[in-house]
């Protein structure tokens, strides 16, 4: 019994500089798995070494228990779609397709079918004609998605899959990966949109300086929230002065924005925690310029902020069981 995919130990330097440090995951088929950590974290890194674009420096990866450096089926078995759009603009989507598809290695009889497969999939049947130049962000997201997958790769790893797209655009990425998810497809998706994760991953794992520092099923670590305290948000109406800046952190707020303030943790302001007409009255008196006060349930932005602000980093998972890679 093993994952799909398992990397174990893995550490990458450039020029010395640490890039990822004894890192450990695993992920099993029909599975989403949400990479989630700042700029810089060795998300990219780690999804080029697991499709066999980079050799560690140290440990392994294993994908259907064969390394992807070395197996050209490994290979095979990963689709890679980076963040950049990776088409040609002057082909026409289909044609697009067709290209992704010999560079697959899929037979010639065979491209046909496939490039009707992924219009299918992603849903751009009615552009297949079109030059993929001419079309919107949004398409071309899509586009670029299903020339990742027309060698109907067990793995897909996929780069901020829906940046600057729109909302409709979005939801249709989204509906293609749950798709590919019943489908028994595995997914290792990096993004900065905590929404996105939310509504997709089935775990999350958060990456900081090279290390996973928290890792687990995205359900399992919400509920570790709900004891605590309702999250609190305030917007005001002007940028404060230095007195209400100074107002504000006594409250325990730190800035999120120009004109919005969070509260840091569960709340250390000194004294009692106030509710959220009389925190409103208190800030007012002191000069902040408050417009509103938002309280919400803890979700994926906390747990980011907390895996990512305190502790060192956790111990890895152990791997998940599943069922045998055929």
């Amino acid at each position: 019994m093993a994952p799909l995919l398992a990397c174990s130990g893995l550490g990458l330097a450039y020029r010395e500089r640490p890039v990822l440090e004894g890192l450990d995951l695993a992920l099993g088929r029909a599975e989403i798995l949400a990479l989630l950590g700042p700029n810089g974290a060795g998300k990219t890194t780690l999804m080029r070494l697991v499709a066999g674009r980079l050799v560690p420096d140290a440990g392994t990866v294993r994908v259907a228990g064969r390394d992807p450096r070395a197996d050209a089926d490994a290979r095979r078995a990963v689709g890679w779609v980076p963040q950049e759009i990776a088409l040609w603009p002057r082909l026409s989507v289909a044609e697009n397709l067709g290209v992704f598809a010999s560079l697959a290695g899929l037979p010639r009889r065979e491209r046909r079918g496939a490039v009707a497969a992924m219009l299918a999939l992603a849903e751009i049947e009615a552009v297949g004609a079109s030059l993929v130049g001419q079309l919107s962000g949004g398409y071309q997201r899509r586009v670029n998605i299903a020339a990742g997958l027309i060698g109907r790769p067990a793995l897909v790893l996929l780069d901020e899959p829906t940046q600057g797209v729109d909302r409709a655009a979005r939801a249709a990425i989204h509906a293609m990966l749950r798709r590919l998810r019943r489908a028994g497809t595995a997914i290792l998706v990096a993004t900065h949109d905590f929404t996105e994760a939310e509504r997709l991953a089935d775990r999350v794992a958060f990456l900081r300086g090279g290390r996973i520092v928290r890792e687990g099923p995205l359900a399992a670590l919400l509920a570790s929230l709900a004891a605590g305290p309702p999250e609190r948000e305030l917007l005001l109406s002007d940028i404060p002065d230095d007195a209400a800046e100074r107002a504000l952190r006594r409250a325990g707020f730190a800035p999120d924005g120009d004109l919005a303030w969070r509260e840091a943790g569960s709340g250390s302001g000194a004294g009692p925690r106030l509710d959220g007409a009389a925190l409103l009255g208190r800030l007012r008196a002191e000069g902040v310029p408050v417009s509103e006060v938002r309280v919400r349930a803890p979700g994926l932005e906390a747990l980011y902020r907390s895996a990512l602000e305190t502790g060192p980093p956790a111990a890895p998972a152990p791997a998940p069981t599943l069922e045998p890679v055929r």
